[in-house]
């Protein structure tokens, strides 16, 4: 057995394995000196255009653009939510899938998550209805579907919103549709790390259109003509620089899917067949974007903690991270506001899952570099 770069051995890769790349282009950078050189660089025809072509794409009748991720899940649920209102989310995502509720004078309710997809259980979101539910918030985590078959049957049922958190979820298809096609508000993020990127950035996809006229006055101050203000809102407006950078990623993001499908299936192949180590079982009529590639550890079958092994598998010059170390249930911030459900997988999935490396700039001999890492950790600590 090789010797572990983190005890002296060499690493498995002379470079830096990059967990996560955004791709931008010269036509970028020559789009945002046009905006710039135009002097209108605030939301204007380019974010009118993104919207329109964001919606085509997903197969949705409206989209609205917003500055970020967050902000499209607020001014979902602002649109939508009134004070007392339940929204049941899962346990096992970032925190601003359930801030925002608060910040709808809402309140979160936790679900359990699938222990083998990391989604929110169904069965678990229908023992969390209650008279004062109003929507069910999935998230599509790492680029892999929820089902969606269940979770609208449920809706449906109970006559609740479904308010999808995309936000890892570009180009991802569930039963042959994109996730961005559902009926009542999906929610997109364009953070750096994401498949398709604006620097920040976020948009919601809508084909209802009085979700659509309430989402397009809350991001812009309530404002529906010049300083006429009809409603309460906020600033949340796209600016021209992100949309224009917006559209490009769009024309390309085929392309970028390829990559990534190609990239996680090669990963997939080579990481199931490592004792000691299970990646994200991809739910059914599903097809994955490969937002994140994760795995989960067999700890009891290994001499070391999570972190240890992330420590060892750097060393090895394969960048990793964890998404997430801590489920909401256990955030300090949560246990401040409420007491929140047992979500028992959320908890124990958290203890044992990372992320290893994934974006298009990812080539076959790096996805063999991670692969021949990750078993040459796996075997120096399985018992």
């Amino acid at each position: 057995m090789d010797r572990l770069a983190i005890l002296g051995g060499k690493p498995v890769s002379d470079k830096k394995i990059l967990l996560a790349k955004p791709v931008f282009s010269q036509k970028d950078a020559d789009d945002v000196a046009k905006v710039l050189r135009s002097g209108y660089v605030r939301m204007g025809p380019y974010t009118k255009e993104f919207e329109e072509k964001f919606a085509e794409r997903v197969g949705a009748n409206y989209a609205y653009a917003v500055s970020n991720g967050t902000a499209a899940l607020h001014v979902a649920y602002l649109s939508t939510l009134k004070p007392g209102d339940e929204v049941i989310a899962p346990a096992f995502t970032f925190i601003a899938t359930v801030s925002t509720v608060f910040y709808s004078n809402a309140k979160p309710v936790f679900a359990d998550i699938d222990p083998e997809t990391y989604l929110i259980d169904p069965e678990d979101v229908k023992e969390k209805i209650t008279s004062r539910t109003r929507a069910i918030a999935p998230v599509h985590l790492f680029g892999n579907a929820a089902d969606m078959d269940a979770l609208t049957e449920i809706a449906e049922d109970h006559k609740l919103l479904l308010i999808n958190d995309c936000a890892q979820a570009h180009g991802t298809e569930y039963g042959g549709r994109d996730l961005g096609s559902w009926r009542h508000l999906n929610c997109y993020s364009f953070y750096p790390t994401k498949t398709m990127t604006t620097g920040e950035g976020g948009i919601v996809t809508t084909n209802d259109p009085e979700l659509y006229r309430l989402g397009t006055l809350i991001r812009n101050h309530g404002d529906d003509g010049r300083y006429h203000h009809v409603m309460l809102g906020l600033n949340y407006r796209m600016t021209d620089i992100m949309a224009v950078i917006g559209l490009n990623q769009l024309w390309n993001l085929d392309d970028y899917l390829k990559k990534r499908r190609h990239n996680g299936e090669r990963l997939r192949k080579g990481v199931e067949k490592i004792d000691g180590v299970l990646p994200q079982k991809i739910t059914p009529r599903t097809n994955h974007s490969y937002s994140y590639f994760s795995v989960t550890l067999n700890l009891e079958e290994m001499k070391c903690t999570r972190d240890e092994f992330i420590l060892a598998l750097q060393a090895e010059n394969i960048e990793c991270g964890v998404h997430y170390p801590t489920p909401l249930t256990k955030q300090p911030v949560i246990l401040n506001l409420m007491e929140p459900e047992k979500c028992p997988v959320s908890e124990d999935v958290s203890k044992r899952i990372l992320s290893l490396p994934m974006h298009p700039y990812l080539s076959d001999s790096d996805i063999g570099y991670i692969v021949e890492g990750v078993e040459k950790v796996i075997q120096y600590y399985l018992r």
